[in-house]
C-alpha cells in the first residue's frame, strides 16, 4: 500500500498540524498531539517489541512527532524509508540497548518486604503486556540515586515508577522533571501533582479496623502507634479517632501508646495499658509486628485472646497468619499498587503539565480469630 492510500497517513494529513510548543519538544506533547498516552509515544519512538498497538496507532504517533519538529536518535531512525527497514510497515531495532522495559527505582529494597511486594505486582502487570521491570535501589544518595536512574534511562526504559518505603511527601529531584518518558510516583506523591502518584488509604485503614472493633462491641479500644513523624502512624490515628467520632465514642489519651513498628515496643506498650486501672477491652495494633509483642504481653498477663482481649494488626505481613490465634489485620496494597502504576502508562495524557490526583488504595480488612464480641459492662 503506498503512503497515498494507506487509510491511517491519509487521516493524519487530513487532522489539523498541532502548533509547536515553545521549547524543546517532549513526548508529552506528542501524546498530547496524537491523543494516545505518554507510554504508548515512549513505546513508540523507542521502537519496544512485544507492545500490542496498531499499526495505525504507530503512525499516527510519528506523524505528530515529525509534525511538532521530534528530534531523538531512535526517532530518526524510525523515519528511515521503509525499504531500509525490509519492506513497507517494517520497522526494525532503534538502538542496541534493551527494548520494552520499564524501569523501577526504590530508595529501600532488602530492609522492607513491601518493596518486593510492589515489585511484584508491577512484575506481573508488565509482563502481562511482554514488557520486562529493571529495579535499581537508589536509598535516596543525592549523588547516586541521579546516576542509577540514569543508567536505567540509558538502557532504553521505555517508563520510571519510583518507590519510597515510607509513605510520604517529597520533593522530586530535578532530574524526574526532565525525563522525556513517563514518570509514576508510588506510595510517595508531590505537592505539585506533577506525576501520577498512589498511595495507601491510611485514614481509612485505621477508620475501619477501629470500627471493626465497635462493632464487635468494644467502646474501650486502644492503639499502639508506629513513630509519630511517619505520615502512616499519623493517618492510622486519624482513622481511630473518626471511627470513635463516628460511634460517639470519647477519645481518651491514655489509651493511645506510642511505639517504633517493632515487637519490643509493641510489648512494652501492652504493659503499659493492662496497668491502667481501667484498661482496654481491645488493641489496635498499627502494624503486625506491634501485634506480636502486644500478643507476648497478653499471653505473660495470664489473658486469652480473644477472649479476654480482642487485638487487630495491620500490614498482613505472612506472620499475621501463623500467629496463635491467627491475626485479624489489613492489608497495605502494595501488590495492587505496583499493578496500578503499570496500568497508568496506558491512560491518556493529561492535557497541560502536572496536576494529577494522588489515588488512594484501599488497605481491605482481614477478618481472623483474634477478636470477639465484647460480653461485659461498656
Amino acid at each position: 500500500m503506498s503512503e497515498t492510500t494507506d487509510p491511517a497517513i491519509a487521516t493524519a494529513k487530513r487532522r489539523k498540524a498541532p502548533a509547536k510548543p515553545k521549547g524543546r519538544v517532549t513526548m508529552t506533547d506528542i501524546a498530547r498531539a496524537a491523543g494516545c498516552s505518554q507510554a504508548t509515544v515512549s513505546f513508540v519512538l523507542n521502537n519496544s517489541p512485544g507492545i500490542r498497538l496498531s499499526q495505525q496507532t504507530r503512525e499516527r504517533v510519528i506523524e505528530a512527532a515529525r509534525a511538532l519538529g521530534y528530534s531523538a536518535p531512535a526517532f530518526s531512525a524510525l523515519e528511515k524509508p521503509p525499504a531500509a527497514f525490509g519492506g513497507p510497515g517494517f520497522y526494525g531495532p532503534a538502538f542496541d540497548g534493551l527494548d520494552g522495559v520499564i524501569g523501577f527505582a526504590v530508595d529501600q529494597l532488602a530492609t522492607s518486604p513491601e518493596a518486593v511486594v510492589a515489585i511484584e505486582g508491577a512484575r506481573q502487570a508488565s509482563w502481562n503486556a511482554g514488557n520486562v521491570l529493571l529495579v535499581a535501589q537508589t536509598m535516596g544518595d543525592a549523588v547516586m540515586e541521579p546516576r542509577a536512574i540514569s543508567a536505567l534511562t540509558r538502557r532504553g526504559i521505555s517508563a520510571l515508577i519510583y518507590m519510597t518505603i515510607f509513605t510520604r511527601e517529597i520533593t522530586a529531584p530535578d532530574f524526574l522533571y526532565g525525563l522525556d518518558i513517563p514518570v509514576i510516583l508510588l506510595n510517595c506523591y508531590t505537592s505539585d501533582y506533577a506525576f501520577p502518584a498512589v498511595v495507601p488509604s491510611e485514614i481509612a485503614g485505621g477508620q475501619s479496623s477501629t470500627r471493626h472493633l465497635i462493632s464487635h462491641g468494644h467502646r474501650r479500644i486502644a492503639t499502639i502507634t508506629g513513630e509519630p513523624w511517619m505520615q502512616a502512624a499519623q493517618d492510622r490515628l486519624k482513622g481511630y479517632r473518626r471511627a470513635l467520632a463516628t460511634a460517639d465514642i470519647p477519645f481518651d489519651g491514655e489509651l493511645v501508646v506510642e511505639g517504633d513498628w517493632s515487637a519490643s515496643a509493641g510489648y512494652a506498650a501492652t504493659v503499659k495499658l493492662l496497668a491502667l486501672k481501667d484498661r482496654p477491652t481491645a488493641i489496635f495494633c498499627q502494624n503486625d509486628r506491634t501485634a506480636i509483642g502486644c500478643y507476648e504481653a497478653l499471653k505473660e498477663a495470664g489473658l486469652h485472646i480473644p477472649a479476654d482481649i480482642s487485638v487487630v494488626g495491620y500490614d498482613d505481613e505472612e506472620i499475621a497468619r501463623h500467629l496463635f490465634p491467627p491475626l485479624t489485620t489489613s492489608i497495605l496494597p502494595h501488590m495492587a499498587m505496583g499493578q496500578w502504576a503499570i496500568e497508568q502508562l496506558e491512560a491518556p495524557a493529561v492535557a497541560g503539565r502536572g496536576r494529577y490526583p494522588i489515588t488512594k488504595l484501599e488497605c481491605p480488612l482481614v477478618e481472623r480469630e483474634s477478636v470477639a464480641t465484647f460480653k461485659g459492662v461498656a
